[in-house]
């Protein structure tokens, strides 16, 4: 079994508050789960209005398979049209 984890970090240019950011993030969050059949979650900034960090898990037995899905991830967010992908860390675990 081998685990992958996507962290990334992400500025929401247009959001005003809050709610404009909780907007974005369940949207972007909701997409990916239906395209990837990933676990996501935000994981930090929770009260910034513009930034957001989440992290994003997958399972399976090819290390190979899931770090390029979850490269195709990061390739979707910097097409996002409401964030702007700042920063990301990929790893593939190995818990064996």
């Amino acid at each position: 079994m081998r685990i992958g984890i996507l962290q990334f970090t992400l500025d929401i240019p247009h959001a005003a508050s809050l709610k404009d950011k909780r907007r974005v993030v369940k949207s972007m969050k909701d997409k990916l789960r239906q395209r990837f059949n990933i676990s996501i979650a935000e994981v930090d900034d929770h009260e910034t209005w513009n930034t957001a960090t989440l992290g994003a898990t997958m399972v399976g037995t090819d290390a190979r398979y899931i770090h390029g899905a979850l490269d195709k991830i990061v390739l979707a967010l910097d097409e996002w049209r409401d964030a702007v992908l700042d920063d990301h860390q990929i790893e593939v675990l190995d818990p064996q």
